[in-house]
């Protein structure tokens, strides 16, 4: 697993770290039972603080994505796999708005707005 940051970015590096883990769950190059790379090894990759990369890991583990136990680390739940359903619908509803000249801006803002219908 590559976990990928932008330092140009504004968005903090524990937020970057954790989308990074949540978007390779979603195409599928994470699985149920995998494990995370120690936070160790990751902030010393990455050139940051080790509490950063837990405070990531910690993100995923409220969200359910992760589940982290002592001696056995990060490791990845079931809900990886309705992620990675989720990543196909996401494919499927952005080549339908390319078809219909919809740019990705306005498919954000339309996908934002109906997140927040209930």
């Amino acid at each position: 697993m590559l976990v990928r940051i932008d330092p140009e970015s504004g968005a903090p590096l524990f937020a970057q770290v954790a989308a990074s883990v949540r978007a390779d769950a979603a195409a599928g190059r994470l699985a149920a039972g995998d494990r995370l790379p120690a936070a160790r090894d990751v902030a010393q990759a990455l050139g940051m603080n080790v509490h950063t990369v837990l405070r990531a890991y910690q993100e995923l583990r409220d969200e359910g994505l992760v589940d982290m136990r002592r001696g056995r680390g990060a490791v990845v739940t079931e809900a990886a796999a309705s992620l990675a359903a989720l990543h196909v619908d996401i494919r499927d509803l952005a080549a339908r708005a390319r078809a219909l000249g919809l740019s990705p801006e306005s498919l954000s803002s339309l996908v934002k707005e109906a997140s927040r219908d209930r």
